[in-house]
């Protein structure tokens, strides 16, 4: 049924976003004695995150922007320099942190990398992205490794046609439904969805219809080579 076989990255293999939670709420933390009370500091970063998508596209550098600017809106442009420090310290540390595989996940690459042509496609920042491939010691099990700036059909489109990848042949393993799910059915490929028990904000998607044959949600990335191979009986 499958030809080829592709993993997202960011919290389907490793761990991303407990580390944006836990700067989150540094954020919060620093911000709280310059805003008054009821003031919802997390809500205000997320709304700037938003609106700076288009221009500074997805991962820590484009966060740490954003708080950065919300920062600085939230307290009248009176927060001290210290405290922008802060939380600079705390985006350089986001970016130099080590890649923490999940269980399991490299038995997973191995075993279906062992069966399908297999590759890796995942947005955010290149130079980020390509540090956790390399230093993730998971990188061996990709033919082929794809970092964009979106995930939508037009990108998965042209992935694939750069690829020689028929859609209809194509499976994309992810936790997101917005990013790694519903993009790929809308080109006619098959989804397995894994979710991860925490999911960014303006990552949220309501789920495929419960009778889309193309789709599966599965509770572990461990049952996914099992899976794959029911398909092909």
């Amino acid at each position: 049924m499958f030809d080829v076989v592709a993993f997202d990255a960011d919290d389907t293999l490793w761990f991303s976003e407990d580390s944006f939670r836990k700067y989150e709420n540094q954020f919060v933390d620093v911000l709280s004695p310059y805003v008054s009370e009821g003031t919802d500091i997390k809500a205000a970063l997320v709304a700037t995150e938003r609106s700076n998508i288009e221009a500074y596209g997805y991962g820590v550098k484009s966060f740490g922007l954003s708080a950065m600017e919300a920062a600085i809106t939230l307290t009248n442009g009176k927060i001290l320099a210290s405290d922008l420090q802060h939380i600079l310290r705390g985006v350089r540390e986001h970016l130099t942190e080590p890649v923490r595989v999940f269980d399991g996940v490299a038995d997973v690459l191995s075993r279906v990398s062992s069966q399908f042509r297999t590759i890796l496609i995942t947005k955010g920042d290149l130079a980020h992205q390509t540090r956790k491939v390399e230093t993730s010691g998971l990188s061996h099990h990709f033919d082929h490794v794809e970092i964009v700036l979106e995930k939508d059909p037009t990108t998965y489109s042209h992935v694939l046609k750069s690829l020689d990848i028929n859609p209809q042949r194509f499976c994309m393993v992810g936790n997101s439904l917005k990013s790694d799910i519903l993009p790929v059915l809308a080109i006619g490929g098959f989804g397995v969805y894994v979710p991860y028990e925490i999911l960014w904000e303006l990552d949220h998607a309501e789920a495929p219809p419960a009778n889309t044959d193309r789709f599966v949600e599965l509770p572990t990335i461990s049952q996914v080579p099992e899976w794959l191979v029911q398909q092909r009986a």
